[in-house]
């Protein structure tokens, strides 16, 4: 089965928000082929889930330090993505590698990533179902504190905190690869005195393997991660004139407009103009 792979540079949060959903909407309409795309964010941004109250983020100082702030369209947690790969999959549900049961493809996508990041040399693995049971998604916590059953994991530290959502008879999933970590900034964009509280819950790619990978081998890795669980092939894609579109709407009436990100309101008022 052939997928598309796009990997992008780092682009704002909004834009790249609005890319996943376009992609998404286009892989369920079938005008696209399943998507892996894999890209980084500028300025730094605090995401928050789909549920979570605009109050998780300390928008203050998000906006003295230059960090934007924008809401996913999938749930889950705060996020701040700064010093990270992120990977997006869109794919079909019952067609190809995935089944209906959306735990099970949650795994399978984390599987895959694990493949990946041991082919860089990182000891990754998936975690168990947590002893304490789960955080609900609008409990102003960070993503990468609370726990969840088949997250990627090194030594019981989270190493990438994915997130899900349907559309139509399609799956959008995302999540965010520790590359590194600045603890001022993680701290001071949910509004914490400092970073304590996170820090020993997580673990990055850069101090498991002493430093950084060279520029483009974590992208390979994960994409080849991808083709040998899924038993897929990848041609090398960019956004149709019809995605870019679609994506330039939702960012500037969606993903980049208070009516969204503070109010949860997704209307987009030029549907259909």
């Amino acid at each position: 089965m052939m997928w598309r792979l796009i990997v992008e540079g780092a682009q704002g949060g909004a834009w790249n928000m609005a890319v996943d959903e376009a992609l998404a909407e286009a892989v369920d309409a079938g005008r696209s082929a399943p998507v892996l795309r894999l890209y980084r964010w500028s300025p730094p941004c605090l995401s928050l889930g789909f549920s979570q109250p605009y109050e998780a983020a300390d928008a203050g100082f998000c906006a003295a330090r230059g960090a934007d702030v924008v809401r996913r369209p999938t749930g889950g947690r705060a996020v701040l993505h700064h010093l990270e790969l992120t990977y997006a999959v869109a794919a079909p549900l019952g067609r190809g590698p995935f089944t209906h049961d959306l735990q099970a493809v949650y795994r399978t996508i984390c599987r895959a990533l694990v493949v990946g990041l041991r082919a860089v040399g990182v000891p990754a693995e998936l975690s168990g179902a947590p002893a304490d049971g789960m955080i609900k998604p609008t409990q102003a916590i960070p993503c990468f504190v609370g726990p969840a059953a088949g997250e990627v994991v090194v030594g019981g530290r989270k190493l990438v905190g994915s997130a899900m959502r349907r559309v139509g008879n399609s799956i959008l999933q995302h999540g965010s690869i520790l590359e590194g970590w600045d603890g001022a900034l993680q701290a001071g964009c949910l509004g914490l005195a400092d970073d304590s509280s996170l820090r020993s819950a997580v673990v990055t790619v850069g101090e498991l393997l002493c430093g950084a990978p060279e520029v483009g081998r974590l992208e390979v890795a994960i994409a080849d991660g991808f083709a040998d669980t899924l038993a897929v092939a990848f041609a090398p894609s960019g956004l149709s004139a019809d995605e870019r579109a679609r994506a330039a709407l939702l960012e500037r009436e969606r993903y980049g407009h208070a009516r969204w990100t503070v109010d949860r309101d997704s209307s987009l008022p030029e549907d259909g103009e």
